[in-house]
Parts: structure tokens; sequence; C-alpha cells
């Protein structure tokens, strides 16, 4: 056993998370029982069971399990989107007062700890792994949806005139809805997703780089259950971070399927459908194998620096080619607007602009929730070195004004072909096609349009990769070099649950396991909140 003086753990010990365990070198834990395999008996097997049968049933019972899917969403986020909405502003509270607080001197890895990668690097891998499928997906059609609901005098989304404090003024006045429209969609893009994701990298990164704790969501909770994150409770927290990672992953490689299908579809006439959103989680679930064998290096961050380098051509494209001055204002009209009308949106209580509290918030918190372990770990894992400050700066308000710059140039380019061109097509399209429907406008459609398909793909391919080597150090007590057949299980049981979802409901079965995942893990978040304050408050400073 290797000795630990940190004083966050008195006895200087830390115990195995079961007696065929041992800590070996960097803080691993190292399996010594039978068949050499580095996993967590009861998390891995627990885990792997229940995703099992749960493919197997939804297959087996399509037509019963999309009104049960279609409840389920309903019901959690109908009832529980106060209590979504008021975790958010709490993960965003704690990052600010950290940032400003003496606490941010507190360097991951300890004092003279040096970072394992540069900034741009870093940038790209904590992005492309953070929400790139989403922003494909939405980036078009979210702002459509709100400005053309505020232009036309209701509530953002629900179809009916509220009282909703910044809809005034926004009826029948173009630029107010969409500068409303922008604001509504930068809130659930920017600070508070980004919050969520940042606080449990933070305790990740604090209790394994300082605490000499293993890799693993347990850790975290140290301050608050001492020795008992080896026992029951640890392993309940582990299980609890497997399925809210595995359902959040195919929530997102589910959107990027049907995105890739209608992309192809629009440029050369393949069939759209469920068959062709299958074969596309298939192929793209095998490039994500070869990959996840590659590894952290020569896979993840390799097809991360691809990516981002794809996303900026294909914004510098949109920039140069579409209303570039309308751009260029608005990014700041736009972060103007979500500040100026952040208040209301963040607002818990009484809110009667259900549709958008709880058809759009509530939703995506849960998603962005239940991707934190998969995106915390990974940011932890390649954050070792930055001091608190540094590394909350960079992972909550850079990704965030990113964001804003996204949204601006893809749906503000939207907005304006509605408005000033009077082209409709974009806004009268499906979900998944919008984005080709407003690239479709522009100059070289066939170019961009084939690019964003590739971006897509690849977007798909960093988050099922990431997902995997993620899953299998959750299941694996922590080892971040599990052995090849367990990495390989979990990559492809993401894209066989990804499959089951499709089958059994589409977008609705999709979005219902997030939020079904998001909100048990919700309440361990809030936890770790008070474990990462307790962890930092026994660190020297910088």
């Amino acid at each position: 056993m290797t000795d630990y003086k940190d004083p966050m753990i008195p006895d200087g010990k830390v115990n195995p998370i079961d007696t065929d365990y041992q800590i070996g070198q960097d803080n691993i834990l190292v399996k010594v029982g039978p068949f050499g395999l580095d996993i967590h008996n009861r998390v891995f097997l627990i885990s792997a069971i229940v995703v099992v049968l749960f493919v197997v049933l939804t297959i087996s019972f399509q037509q019963q399990a999309e009104p049960v899917f279609s409840s389920m969403r309903g019901w959690l986020t109908s009832n529980l989107d106060w209590f979504f909405i008021s975790a958010a502003n709490i993960f965003v509270l704690l990052c600010l007062g950290l940032i400003v607080s003496p606490l941010g001197k507190v360097r991951l890895g300890g004092t003279e700890a040096t970072p394992d990668f540069g900034y741009a690097g870093w940038f790209s891998m904590l992005f492309a792994a953070g929400m790139g499928i989403g922003l494909m997906f939405y980036g078009v059609s979210e702002p459509l949806s709100h400005f053309s609901s505020a232009y036309g005098g209701v509530s953002v989304t629900d179809g009916v005139r509220t009282d909703w404090a910044p809809l005034a003024g926004a009826a029948g006045d173009a630029l107010a809805a969409e500068r409303l429209g922008m604001a509504a969609t930068i809130y659930h893009w920017a600070l508070h997703p980004w919050a969520i994701y940042a606080i449990l990298a933070l305790g990740l990164a604090l209790f394994s780089f300082n605490k000499g704790l293993p890799l693993t969501i347990r850790s975290v909770f140290y301050p608050l259950l001492g020795e008992r994150i080896w026992g029951w409770p640890g392993h309940i927290i582990d299980i609890l971070a497997v399925f809210a990672t595995l359902f959040g992953l195919a929530t997102s490689l589910g959107l990027g399927a049907s995105q890739a299908g209608a992309g192809l579809h629009y440029l050369f006439d393949w069939p759209q459908g469920s068959t062709t959103q299958i074969l596309l989680v298939i192929g793209i679930t095998a490039i994500a194998l070869v990959s996840v064998l590659a590894g952290l290096e020569a896979g993840v961050k390799r097809l991360s620096e691809i990516n981002m380098l794809l996303a900026a051509l294909l914004l510098l494209f949109v920039i140069i080619v579409g209303p570039t001055l309308a751009i260029a204002s608005g990014f700041v009209a736009n972060l103007g607007a979500y500040l100026q009308h952040l208040p209301a949106l963040a607002n818990p209580l009484g809110r009667e602009d259900v549709n958008f509290s709880q058809g759009w918030t509530a939703f995506y918190w849960a998603w962005w929730i239940s991707w934190s372990p998969f995106v915390g770990m990974f940011i932890a894992r390649v954050s070792r070195g930055r001091t608190v400050r540094e590394f909350l700066i960079s992972v909550l308000l850079i990704p965030s004004l990113a964001c804003v710059l996204w949204m601006t140039v893809f749906g503000g380019t939207a907005i304006s072909q509605v408005v000033q061109q009077g082209y409709e097509v974009a806004a009268g399209a499906e979900l998944p096609l919008q984005l080709f429907a407003m690239l479709d406008v522009l100059p070289l459609a066939q170019i961009s349009s084939f690019i964003a398909i590739i971006l897509v793909v690849v977007f798909f391919v960093t988050s099922s990769d990431s997902g995997s080597l993620v899953i299998d150090t959750i299941a694996a007590g922590g080892k971040v070099n599990a052995p090849t057949p367990q990495r390989v299980f979990w990559c492809t049981f993401e894209g066989l649950v990804a499959i089951a979802l499709i089958l059994g409901g589409g977008l609705v079965a999709l979005q219902a396991m997030a939020v079904s995942t998001g909100f048990p893990f919700t309440l361990v978040l809030l936890a770790a909140c008070v474990a990462v304050v307790k962890g930092l408050l026994s660190e020297p400073r910088a």
C-alpha cells in the first residue's frame, strides 16, 4: 500500500476498493485477483448486466417502450424543472466564487506541478468532448425556434402569450425578438453547462492529483464519506456515474446519427429513417473503436484537433460569405442580451413559459448533468498542473464565449436569412435538416454541407471514444489503462444503447433516458460541491 500524508486523510492510508485490489504506481488501482482483469467487480458487473438487459428489452418491446419513454420524460421535466434550474444556478455561483476567492490559487497536482498539455491541445480536447454534436444539431434550429416564437408575440416556445419579463417589446419587433431568441439560446450553451462540467472535473482532478486517490467519481466524496467510499456508498456513486454517462452519450450519438442521415439525404439522396441512422451508428462506432484502441494521445487528442480545425473552417466560411457585419455586431449585442435576460431565464420559481423552462431548460440541464462524469473525468485527466483559477476560467468562461460565437454565426445567419432576405427554408425544415437548409442559401453549399457532415461524424467519434475511456475508468475503479476488451465492450454498448433508443422512440426516447439518469446524478453533483470546497480548504496555495 502507498502512504498518503494529506491532511484530508488523517490515518495516512487509502483503503483499496476491494480486497483483490491494491494501489499501484501513480495512484492507480491494480487488479491482482483472478483472470488479471482491471474491473471493479460490483460496479462493472451491475452496470454491464443492467445495460445489456436494457438493450435487449428495449429492442424486444419497441412498441411498448415508446410511450414509457415519453411519459418518463414528460413527468420529470414538468415536475422537476425548478430543481434542475436551481441546481445549475448553484454550480455557476460556486465556480464564480472560487475564481475570485483565495482558493483559486490552489494548483492541481501540487505546488510544483506543470501542465501536461499546451493551451491549444487542451482547449481542443475539452471543447470537442464537451458539446460538439449538440452545437451542430441545435446551432441553427434553437435560435430560429426562439426567435420565431418571440417575434410572434409568444413565450419563448409554448405558443401562448404570457407576461414573462424578457418578452416586453419583442412581439413584432424583429431585432428585439432576435436578441431575446439568442439570449435564450446562449443561456443553454454558456455558463451553466460548463459550470456543471467544471465542478466534477475540478473535484476529480483535486482528489486524484492532490490527494492521491483513484481517478473515479467516488473519490470526490472522501471528505463526506471517509473510508465508506470503498464500500457500497462508493459503488452506488460509480454505478450512477456509469449509467449517466452511457445514456447521456447515447442521446448525443442519436442526435448525431439523425443529423448525419439528414445531411446525406440532402446531398446524396440517401434514404432517411431509423435504418439509415442505425447503419450510421454502427459505422461510426466502428471508427470510434479504432480511436479507442489507439489511446488518448494518438486517438482522442488527434481527432479532437482535426475536429477543431474543421469547425474553425466552417465557422470562418459562414462568417465570410454570410452577413459578416451583422455577425460582428451581433456577438457583442447577443452577449449583452444574455447577461440582461439571465436573471429571468435562470429564475426557478413561478415560470409561466412552461415549454421553455420544462421542454428546453430542464432537458438541457439533465442532459449536461448526465454528461458530467464523462466530460468531467476527461477534462480532469488533461488538466494537471493548472491552478483552480486558471482551470475554472478556461473551462467555464472561454468555452462559453466560443459557444456565444458559434450560435451568433450560425443562428444569426439563419435569422438574417429570414428577416433580411425573406428565406423561410431553414425555419420550415425539420430539425436535423435546418443546418443544411441554412448552408444551402450560401455559396458553395455542397462543399460546406459535406464538411458539416464530416464534422458531425468526427464529433460523434470523439464523443464515443472519449466516453468509452471514461466509463471504463469508472468501472475499473480508477484504472486509466484497462485491458483492451473492456474498452471495446463499453464502446460497443454505447452504440447498442443508441440503436435501442432509436428503435424504442427516437428523439423522445433519447431525451427521456438523458433526463432519467441526469436526475439522480444531480443529487450527486450537489453533494460534490460541498466535498470540493472541503478538499480545497485543506490544500496549500500556489
